[in-house]
């Protein structure tokens, strides 16, 4: 079975104060198959080079975008990534092709409980349901969207035991993309793909 290459695009405005991004990203730079992009180094004035992100993109059969899930959204520069490198015609439109075929899954990490992304819960909707622009973007650009893989109460993860396991979901998670051995149909109606990694989705950075 071919093997894919995975594209990282990591976004933390305050990565001195993140036990849990940092450690996830610097795992994944480890690995010869994962090109891991620190947007906030590489464009600190957000000049995007927007040829160079769509080479990127073209060499890779995976994107990861890798954030905290602050506010219900993705940081500021990579919403800014998105406005100007999925351009019409190269993402979308009638000759906008590119990416059509390629994996798509977002990695955060979020503050509140994971019962608090309820219907009934404090947020009111679940990650997956506040994701469904960047699922639709996926849609658009004809790419396959894959459920968030989350860790729930990131704040305390570090002192809970939580970041070990999720860091172990993201270590197999890794391997399951190189591998191109994920069931997509399995995880059409689940919220995170954590519950397709063995176990529950996980507790507990200051994201």
């Amino acid at each position: 079975m071919k093997k894919n290459r995975i594209l990282l695009l990591f976004a933390h405005p305050s990565q001195h104060r993140s036990n849990v991004n940092a450690p996830l990203f610097e795992y994944a730079k480890s690995l010869d198959y994962v090109t891991a992009v620190d947007l906030y180094a590489k464009y600190p004035t957000y000049q995007i080079d927007i040829d160079d992100e769509q080479q990127l993109l073209n060499a890779h059969d995976v994107v990861i975008f890798q954030f905290p899930f602050y506010w219900y959204s993705t940081p500021s520069i990579l919403k800014e990534w998105q406005d100007l490198v999925l351009e019409y015609g190269y993402a979308y439109g009638q000759d906008g092709k590119a990416l059509q075929g390629k994996l798509f899954i977002c990695a955060i990490s979020a503050g509140g409980k994971e019962e608090a992304y309820r219907a009934k819960g404090y947020n009111h909707f679940t990650v997956r349901e506040l994701l469904q622009p960047l699922e639709q973007t996926a849609y658009i650009t004809g790419m396959t969207y894959l459920p968030p893989f989350a860790l729930f109460s990131s704040r305390s993860a570090q002192f809970d035991h939580a970041l070990s396991s999720h860091l172990a979901q993201w270590k197999s998670l890794l391997q399951a993309l190189y591998h191109n051995s994920i069931d997509v149909r399995a995880t059409e109606s689940l919220i995170t793909i954590n519950e397709l990694l063995g176990g529950s989705k996980t507790q507990g950075d200051k994201a």
